[in-house]
């Protein structure tokens, strides 16, 4: 079995229960700016992209001519909502500590949004310092180069990394690293067929909830993650 000396952890989506508060919010900036796009639509077409991606597809599908002014405006709303209603996803701090393999997170979202959300959290301290935005590579994910630069910065060998990610693009540039990639469904997630979708590109495993992802893990880490215990549901997670 590969020795696994590096668990990468995206983080919308699998550290905390960003996706739907940032679809909701970009869904009624999008409305405000005469894009007519269910809210469904918004969180299939645009949950886990980089800003950069996200204003290229409005660009080019939704024929909206200036997308910076409504990202603009989403993202005011949206750091005011992170602060009201984020919450991490059910059980995952809990499993986080209990590895005690090295870990980092490569999300596709800015450092600005990542304080904003993450940053809101003792689990930004689970990774502190090494905490990787796709800002600071020539590409964001689907590419491989920030997962390349979390290897190279931690110096591990890719093939020795492990990758956990929500997104289709995600598991595809953990591949394309020459990383394993373990997919992750939130189980509210209402889309239908995310593992086929993880799977399909290129999941070795795909797991629902972090019981599950703790399960991935025995089997990927050869071992039991020591000191996980899933949290009841009168606790705080």
């Amino acid at each position: 079995m590969t020795t696994t000396e590096l668990l990468i952890f995206d983080c919308d989506g699998v550290l905390i229960d960003s996706e739907p508060v940032e679809s909701r919010v970009l869904w009624q900036a999008l409305e405000a700016a005469g894009a007519a796009i269910p809210l469904a639509e918004v969180h299939r077409r645009f949950a886990g992209y980089s800003e950069s991606d996200a204003q290229r597809i409005c660009i080019e599908e939704l024929g909206i001519a200036g997308p910076a002014s409504v990202f603009a405006a989403a993202r005011d709303a949206l750091y005011r909502e992170f602060s009201r209603s984020l919450t991490p996803m059910p059980g995952m701090e809990s499993l986080v500590r209990s590895l005690p393999q090295r870990k980092c997170v490569a999300s596709n979202s800015t450092l600005e949004r990542l304080r904003a959300s993450l940053g809101l959290f003792d689990l930004w301290n689970a990774f502190d310092p090494h905490i990787f935005s796709a800002e600071m590579v020539a590409a964001p994910k689907p590419a491989p180069d920030l997962f390349h630069l979390c290897a190279e910065t931690l110096n591990v060998d890719p093939s020795h990394c492990v990758v956990v990610d929500d997104s289709a693009h995600g598991i595809v540039g953990a591949v394309a690293a020459g990383m394993r990639a373990i997919g992750f469904v939130d189980p509210a997630d209402q889309r239908e067929g995310r593992r086929a979708v993880l799977s399909d590109a290129g999941a070795m495993l795909v797991a629902t909830g972090a019981d599950e992802l703790a399960r991935a893990f025995a089997t990927v880490l050869g071992a039991a993650p020591v000191a996980y215990r899933a949290p009841a549901l009168s606790e705080p997670v």
